[in-house]
């Protein structure tokens, strides 16, 4: 979905912009809610955040390792192709 409003935001001394609040509205992002942001090329993303399994994207995983969330499913897996190599 691309969604253009036209507006034009300057970027103040601490490297912020306010996000449209029509934008906001369409990605169900409330105050105090994590945006996770990323590049694209010479594009800036901004993704609201969403808890995922790291490996196949489901969301509100259930494990946290090393840092890095995933599903039961995966986890389940993962110990299958462990004790299939042991």
């Amino acid at each position: 979905m691309k969604l253009s409003s036209g507006i034009v935001r300057r970027v103040d001394e601490l490297g912020r912009i306010v996000i449209p609040i029509e934008m906001r509205k369409e990605l169900n992002i409330k105050v105090k809610d994590p945006v996770e942001i990323s590049l694209e090329g010479s594009n800036i993303i901004l993704h609201k955040y969403e808890n995922r399994c790291v490996f196949c994207g489901t969301l509100r995983p259930a494990i946290k390792f090393s840092g890095k969330l995933m599903c039961n499913k995966c986890l389940e897996k993962i110990n299958t192709q462990v004790n299939e190599d042991e």
